[in-house]
């Protein structure tokens, strides 16, 4: 069979969940033998990551969905890029002539207009799950679904919000749950606590995932006095106010000498590795949760918001405590049963990481998104399943 050229496109450039996501779907297209060019919004660290795995990356404005679009100066706005970039999108696609478009978000609708137009193959990867937002907005976001030949979903949280929306939208969908990279050494977590419970949050600061609860809980705990927390992230550019407000929270609860911002860092195993306790806090709807998973893969016990994909990433884990979204209460209590009950929790993680290797192993991930892409392509079904290798990482949120 000739090669295969796999056009891939992508919104964002940064290091967080869904961008190492498609680091590892990239790296499966490659390790079978496909000619792999990335689009990328804007440039950022997750170019040199695609680079590093065998891919061309090219920097293309595209436009993106977001609630201001539909607000009528920015549907104007949306509107006027989605022309330009539809023009520029079939220019290069007549270039390029790839065998399949993959999309690896609901965000940027233009390219599957372009795929469609063009008559390329499309598959569109779902990472979204947004059944808290207007329905204007998830339709917005569902709708283009219909012009790919394949959706992949990462979670079935994530495939029924779409179809609720939307029920035909997904007509033809597989979920492919995600592969997330381990650690290069699982460090199991200390025998005592020696009068030290150590947290640590990792992922982006927003209110939607939830730093503030957590803060709000450790000065609620009755194990207070004994609670440290790193803080591994950053805010989205035009959302400093909010880590202002989180540290101005912070002194207010007089727990500045134990509160740590490591600021966004390309791995957060490593401070998973010096920590006791992973929390996932999230306030809102989340399609999955890579973060929960990497604190299996650490072999740390996790407390995790009990909600949407978050609840699906952490079932069957005896060492994943849920609790109730944005409850500064619950999370407390969660903290204080970490501490009584430290050795079962402990015990647990370790077999924990056991399973959560298998169970989002990149090696199965990589074959079953490439399979996904190779039977939209005509001729491509038979096409090898292969696995390529991935150096350990860490995801963010």
């Amino acid at each position: 069979m000739p090669q295969q050229r796999i056009l891939v496109a992508h919104p964002s450039a940064e290091l967080y969940g869904s961008d190492r996501v498609l680091l590892e779907s990239v790296a499966g297209f490659v390790g079978n033998g496909a000619d792999v060019e990335v689009l990328l919004a804007t440039s950022g660290p997750l170019e040199q990551q695609l680079t590093a795995r065998g891919a061309r990356v090219r920097i293309v404005p595209m436009p993106v969905v977001r609630k201001s679009v539909l607000k009528p100066r920015g549907f104007v706005g949306f509107v006027s890029r989605s022309v330009v970039g539809l023009v520029s999108g079939l220019a290069l696609v007549r270039r390029s002539r790839p065998s399949a478009i993959y999309v690896s978000t609901l965000t940027i609708p233009l390219w599957n207009l372009i795929a469609r137009l063009s008559g390329t193959p499309l598959v569109v990867h779902v990472h979204e799950a947004e059944r808290s937002a207007g329905r204007a907005l998830r339709y917005a976001l569902a709708a283009p679904l219909r012009l790919a030949s394949l959706v992949v979903f990462n979670s079935i949280y994530a495939r029924d919000t779409v179809q609720l929306t939307s029920p035909t939208a997904a007509s033809t969908s597989r979920v492919i749950y995600n592969g997330v990279v381990g650690p290069e050494t699982v460090v199991e977590a200390r025998a005592s606590l020696n009068r030290e419970l150590r947290l640590v949050y990792v992922g982006r600061l927003s209110a939607r995932k939830g730093p503030d609860v957590l803060v709000e809980a450790i000065a609620r705990a009755r194990h207070a006095d004994m609670v440290t927390l790193v803080i591994v992230g950053a805010v989205f550019p035009g959302y400093e106010w909010f880590e202002q407000q989180l540290r101005t929270r912070i002194a207010e609860l007089g727990l500045q000498s134990r509160v740590r911002f490591e600021g966004f860092q390309p791995s957060g195993y490593p401070f998973l590795a010096e920590s006791d306790v992973a929390v996932v806090p999230s306030t809102v709807d989340e399609p999955f949760g890579n973060t929960a998973v990497e604190a299996m893969l650490a072999a740390r016990p996790a407390i995790v918001s009990d909600t949407s994909g978050l609840r699906e990433a952490g079932a069957g884990y005896s060492s994943v405590v849920f609790v109730e979204p944005g409850d500064a209460d619950s999370l407390a209590h969660a903290i204080d049963r970490m501490v009584d009950e430290w050795q079962v929790m402990r015990d647990g993680a370790a077999a924990d990481a056991r399973a959560a290797a298998s169970r989002h192993s990149i090696e199965t991930y990589q074959g079953e998104i490439w399979q996904a892409v190779a039977q939209v392509i005509p001729g491509g079904e038979a096409a090898p399943i292969l696995a390529a290798a991935s150096p350990a990482a860490g995801a963010k949120g």
